[in-house]
């Protein structure tokens, strides 16, 4: 019985240490968005809260659903029965599970996700934490570990933030999956992709990555979900997979804020 009320006398304790920080975390960002007004990820215009995008911004927004590829997650442009997978991955298959991701790359989200990557708008990977989830629903439902597309030393200097661990580290958080941000290196040093086409990225990223030793027993029998900013062709995601494939990884997948669907990228 003493036990037993212990125990109900801690967790009271606890739950009434965490409600100070609970109102002192409220009143923090109270202060915060009074000082600093949450704006539009999108467009600039003040909206409710941090992290989120204006009813005007939001109906340009394309979320990817089905019917889609069952491997790559390309949105296809007619129905399909049971999980059809695109000519593409057909004639090459990836070597991860599955690959989805929340928005087309278009007009719409381009900005947006520049601003993340670039202009410093970290607070933006909290918006695409839901987002991810329901995209990557099912791949989330198995995964046993986070891991984001790593940098390279030099451009994390020049960067400051890696935008895949920052999205990583969000969803871990919501999701309860741990995260490992340090699982893969980048060990060359690739030239700027831009409008490399499929075999031209196939070839810059080729060897680019490995994974880190010391992740071998947390890596070694896992799913792994993969986290980058945008999906172009599915070089750099490929080259990932492989390396931790050959970590031990028991699969991958891989999952995207947003994903390019021109065809001259996939050729």
């Amino acid at each position: 019985m003493k036990v037993i009320l212990s125990a109900t006398k801690l967790g009271k304790n606890r739950m009434e240490t965490a409600k100070p920080i609970q109102f002192a975390k409220s009143c923090f960002w109270t202060v915060v968005d009074a000082i600093l007004p949450p704006r539009c990820l999108v467009t600039g215009d003040i909206v409710d809260r941090q992290g989120t995008v204006s009813p005007a911004a939001w109906r340009d927004l394309r979320f990817i659903a089905a019917p889609l590829c069952a491997c790559c997650g390309i949105p296809f442009e007619f129905e399909v029965s049971g999980e059809s997978r695109c000519a593409k991955c057909l004639s090459d298959p990836p070597p991860y599970q599955s690959a989805r991701a929340a928005l087309v790359y278009d007009e719409a989200s381009r900005g947006m996700i520049l601003k993340f990557k670039h202009g410093d708008q970290t607070h933006a990977a909290l918006a695409f934490v839901p987002w991810l989830q329901r995209a990557g629903a099912d791949m989330l439902a198995q995964a046993d570990v986070i891991v984001p597309v790593p940098l390279h030393r030099f451009r994390l200097i020049q960067r400051r933030y890696n935008q895949a661990a920052l999205i990583g580290q969000a969803l871990s958080r919501a999701s309860g999956i741990p995260d490992l941000p340090l699982a893969l290196q980048r060990v060359k040093a690739t030239r700027s992709q831009g409008h490399m086409g499929y075999k031209a990225r196939k070839k810059n990223v080729k060897g680019a990555f490995r994974m880190a030793p010391r992740f071998a027993e947390e890596i070694k029998g896992k799913t792994v979900i993969l986290i980058d900013d945008v999906y172009t062709t599915g070089a750099t995601a490929g080259e990932c997979a492989k390396a931790l494939l050959a970590g031990g990884a028991s699969a991958v997948h891989i999952l995207a804020v947003a994903r390019v669907v021109k065809p001259e990228f996939r050729d």
